[in-house]
């Protein structure tokens, strides 16, 4: 099974005089979904970076596969708050647009971008423009475009901060959907303490000055959800 690791990872930017994270560790698999919490400054979105291959750490090291993360890769997609969409493109052809990046011919693009937009429940909306969309659908659009590059891990940057509450609960379900669907392992920053219960199966919690772990909870929502239990029921 394929794993995600960062190894004693530290991230020190430059002109800073101490390391925003020191000494990280964390071992992802294929089917986990892994939450990191902690107050503003913890170091949430600098692992999520090293983890993409936006940041080169200072220390230790992060792998894929075993091979070293050194760049952005195709096994490992990252979904933004700011959903980063073409807004002149439709919905269809932003995940199109994916699709032609792994090489998938012209002519097999539509059907597969279809069939990618119907699995994050917007089957409908193909034919619309971003700008004609609201902010749960535009997400659910990135999802989409995310999963047809076919990664091993999905990278979720707080993709639900800027939705209202029933939107984001709404983007709760679709999450848990694509996860059990696609068999991906799932790494995500939020802020959301009952959003990560909801979505884990390990929540690890950071602290800054610098950014450290220091707890790590086994969750089982987001498996009872995969095994058919109802959300709200979870939830309850």
């Amino acid at each position: 099974m394929t794993h995600l690791i960062l190894d004693k990872v530290s991230v020190h930017y430059d002109g800073q005089p101490a390391p925003a994270v020191e000494r990280v560790s964390l071992d992802i698999a294929k089917g986990d979904f892994v939450v990191l919490v902690g107050r503003s400054g913890c170091g949430k979105t600098s692992l999520l970076n090293v983890a993409a291959g936006l940041v080169e750490p200072a220390g230790g090291l992060a792998t894929v596969g075993g091979r070293p993360i050194t760049g952005p890769g195709s096994d490992r997609a990252v979904v933004f708050q700011n959903d980063a969409l073409f807004p002149w493109l439709t919905a269809r052809e932003n995940v199109a647009f994916a699709l032609r990046l792994r090489g998938v011919p012209a002519d097999k693009r539509a059907r597969r971008a279809d069939g990618l937009l119907s699995l994050v429940k917007l089957g409908d909306a193909g034919d619309k423009h971003i700008w004609e969309l609201s902010g749960g659908m535009r997400q659910r659009v990135g999802l989409a475009r995310a999963l047809a590059a076919e990664p091993e891990f999905l990278l979720l940057d707080e993709p639900l901060g800027a939705l209202d509450a029933l939107t984001r609960e709404r983007m709760q379900t679709t999450l848990l959907d694509l996860w059990a669907a696609a068999r991906v392992g799932v790494l995500m920053v939020t802020h959301g303490i009952e959003e990560a219960l909801v979505l884990a199966t390990r929540i690890v919690v950071l602290a800054p000055g610098p950014g450290h772990v220091v707890r790590t909870f086994e969750t089982h929502f987001g498996r009872r959800y995969a095994a058919g239990e109802p959300i709200r029921t979870i939830k309850a």
